[in-house]
């Protein structure tokens, strides 16, 4: 067997695997009524999932924890987040911080 035809088969594989899995609790969950205190903990789980994203992007740099000025990514993190609470515009929210991180890094760049 080929190369080609090993990939087909791994991808087919995790195909299966991953909708066999995923299929039974979606095919059922118009039958399971959940109570309103665990909805309430699920709406949680979004923004935890995000913070564990984001959180060691932005403070771990080369496997130590850097919170200073010379950080970009945390000065444009703390940007995005200032305005995201304040004007609560998405599209917004990325721009800036992606310009207040290019523009930090420009600027250290210089610095050196």
């Amino acid at each position: 067997m080929n190369s080609a035809m090993n990939e087909f088969f791994l991808i087919f594989g995790m195909t299966l695997v991953t909708f066999l899995v995923r299929y039974p609790v979606i095919g059922m969950s118009g039958r399971i009524k959940l109570s309103p205190q665990f909805l309430q903990v699920l709406s949680y789980v979004p923004p935890a999932v995000l913070a564990a994203i984001v959180v060691p992007a932005v403070l771990i740099s080369e496997n130590t924890i850097v919170i200073d000025h010379t950080n970009a990514r945390l000065i444009g993190a703390i940007a995005a987040l200032w305005v995201g609470i304040w004007r609560k515009n998405l599209l917004l929210t990325i721009g800036v911080g992606m310009l207040v991180f290019f523009t930090w890094q420009w600027m250290l760049a210089i610095g050196r």
